[in-house]
């Protein structure tokens, strides 16, 4: 038995997308680990799994996986690859979908630009939504890092956020920083880390920690949560160009409203794989 799936990338942050739809689909931790392996597998970022809804007004069921196993709430630029594929593969001929996630329904809608825009919900600043340990609710929190104070901003975009404002993001020690914020105490889910450097009130350029993937190339929660940040501390304009190593995103928000994401979805390429061949047990037909 095969499983059918399909390639994607949204700047350069790369998923593997799985029809579950029109196949059944079991998948363990482990064989998701296999698949994420870049050498011995698929290679990805994430595993996207597309699922029928059984709600009222709502049109596919999305969940995400790491290349680790563990499955995640939300995924921006996934949001828009999981759009791009129900459209190209004729699941809907919708240009605008609900699609349920793991903490609300987003509204991917399909540009004539070929781009996506994602309607990715209203950020929450309460640290018990993060979650993060706290006993205010502040712009911006002091945390201890190594025995050193850092000045971070938490946001939930359906997943948890640290951003961290820095002078020259591509100095920032992100690699040996990001895993420290990540699982710092006071994140008891752990969190994605944002490092952002403000180029102007238009513009910034963004790295991103992302909990249990490392640095990503690009990260559209990130993304949103950095801007949000941005916004909130005075520093950014309410539309802003969003500079990753991957590509750019355009973020837009005022406070009280939908957060709005807009950039590219690209098909790399359409596949079929025996994960009997990984030495898995699966379902798929």
């Amino acid at each position: 038995m095969k499983l059918q799936f399909t390639k994607m990338q949204g700047l350069g942050n790369d998923f593997m997308v799985i029809d579950g739809v029109n196949q059944q689909v079991k998948l363990s931790a482990n064989s998701i680990r296999q698949l994420g392996d870049r050498h011995f597998g698929i290679g990805f970022d994430q595993l996207l799994l597309v699922e029928a809804s059984n709600l009222p007004n709502i049109d596919f069921s999305y969940r995400i996986f790491n290349n680790d196993g563990s499955e995640v709430e939300q995924c921006g630029n996934g949001a828009r690859c999981f759009a791009r594929f129900v459209f190209d593969k004729g699941l809907s001929h919708k240009r605008e979908i609900a699609v349920s996630t793991a903490r609300g329904v987003i509204y991917p809608r399909l540009e004539d630009n070929g781009n996506v825009t994602v309607n990715m919900g209203i950020p929450q600043f309460s640290p018990a939504e993060i979650p993060f340990i706290s006993d205010a609710d502040l712009i911006i929190h002091p945390l201890d890092v190594d025995g050193q104070s850092i000045d971070i901003s938490v946001i939930s975009m359906g997943n948890p956020h640290a951003v961290q404002v820095v002078s020259d993001v591509d100095s920032t020690p992100v690699a040996s920083l990001g895993p420290k914020i990540e699982t710092h105490v006071r994140f008891p889910a752990k969190v994605n880390v944002g490092f952002m450097q403000i180029v102007n009130r238009d513009q910034i350029k963004l790295r991103v920690f992302e909990r249990a993937a490392g640095e990503t190339l690009a990260c559209g929660t990130g993304a949103c949560a950095a801007v949000v940040t941005g916004i909130r501390r005075g520093l950014l304009n309410p539309s802003v160009r969003v500079i990753t190593h991957g590509g750019e995103l355009t973020i837009s928000w005022r406070a009280g409203e939908a957060v709005l994401m807009s950039g590219p979805a690209v098909t790399v390429f359409n596949g079929e794989i025996s994960l009997g061949n990984l030495g898995e047990q699966y379902a798929a037909q």
